[in-house]
């Protein structure tokens, strides 16, 4: 019989920071950067816990050469040759401790991984993707993952509740990825109906990771760098962004000039059918497509959003008294409101 949870689930768009006393003077007082020892690699990471979406108009070699600058993190989509990965981590050594390795759960998705891995011993993250993270094949997937790669740091992901949370983390995920239908060009919801409210999934699902040893990170529905204050105040160890990425000069796509002179570039989910008839020719008659392609204006170099981002989260942090990003959830009390901001002039 079908049951009705009452409890009050909450979005980004629910909820604002309140600020709090702070000793902080200036924001260059706050640091982003965090050491993050993983549980089940032994491995650990310090940088800053920004991660660009494994999507092919996101995930790209390009975009991780301005990222390890900041010491942020590139999550590469799965379709780059062996040869192209070989090319990169010679030429790029400096981006290796800041890349994951995309894989899905196909067979061929594990041999494609194996020999990026093999070839490429630099490399110390996967990064194993799929829409539905509750199938027990996506978790014998991990196990198997983390029998054959035992001192690598393994993502996983994608689900929205405690107990598999809890699951992926026993089976030998080190950081789990939360957020199902969030995303800006995603309509998961749209055609299923399944989903998690954006705050509360990452409150909950940090709670579950954080004591067992694990982490999680969250992905998805950030529409500005408030947003990304907010996944970390609600807990998350990291933070996955696709649309706030798109549109770059680092990000895949050919850019398109309108009639108008207008420059856009084509940014599309990964279920999309946009995607699907790019990378396996069709979208499968068993399945409807859960993701749409829209037209992102040109934004020019992505450093700049990304120091705008990090900008933005360094502010929060002098708000409520955070002089790290570690201590910002300890310092964050969410209110729940009705209006985010005075959109008199547009938002």
């Amino acid at each position: 019989m079908p049951r009705i949870d009452n409890d009050i689930k909450l979005d980004f768009k629910d909820v604002l920071l309140r600020p709090k006393r702070s000793t902080l003077r200036s924001r260059s007082q706050v640091d982003l950067v965090r050491t993050i020892k993983f549980r089940n690699s032994g491995q650990s990471f310090t940088g800053v816990p920004i991660i660009a979406a494994n999507m092919d108009t996101t995930g790209t070699f390009e975009m991780a050469i301005e990222f390890a600058k900041h010491q942020a993190l590139v999550a590469i989509h799965k379709y780059y040759s062996i040869e192209q990965w070989m090319a990169f981590v010679k030429e790029q050594p400096q981006c290796a401790p800041y890349v994951a390795v995309s894989s899905g759960t196909s067979d061929n998705d594990y041999v494609s991984m194996c020999k990026i891995l093999t070839n490429c011993s630099e490399l110390k993250t996967i990064c194993i993707d799929v829409a539905n993270g509750y199938s027990e094949h996506f978790v014998e997937y991990v196990r198997k993952v983390r029998g054959g790669f035992p001192s690598h740091n393994i993502i996983a992901g994608n689900v929205v509740t405690v107990e598999m949370v809890e699951e992926l983390i026993l089976s030998g995920a080190d950081v789990i990825k939360v957020g199902i239908g969030p995303g800006s060009v995603c309509t998961t919801r749209k055609k299923t109906g399944i989903g998690y409210p954006q705050v509360s999934c990452v409150i909950e699902c940090s709670d579950a990771a954080h004591g067992l040893g694990g982490h999680i990170i969250s992905d998805g529905g950030c529409t500005c760098p408030g947003d990304v204050a907010k996944a970390f105040g609600a807990g998350a160890d990291f933070v996955m962004l696709g649309g706030l990425f798109a549109g770059h000069d680092q990000s895949g796509g050919e850019m398109i000039v309108k009639e108008n002179g207008d420059k856009v570039k084509l940014f599309y989910g990964m279920s999309s059918t946009t995607a699907m008839e790019k990378h396996v020719g069709q979208v499968a008659n068993y399945r409807a497509s859960e993701g749409k392609t829209v037209e992102v204006p040109y934004r020019g170099d992505v450093n700049n959003t990304l120091i705008d981002i990090m900008g933005g989260i360094r502010s929060t942090c002098t708000y409520v008294g955070a002089a790290k990003l570690k201590e910002l959830p300890k310092r964050t009390t969410f209110i729940r409101v009705t209006q985010q901001w005075n959109a008199m002039y547009g938002a």
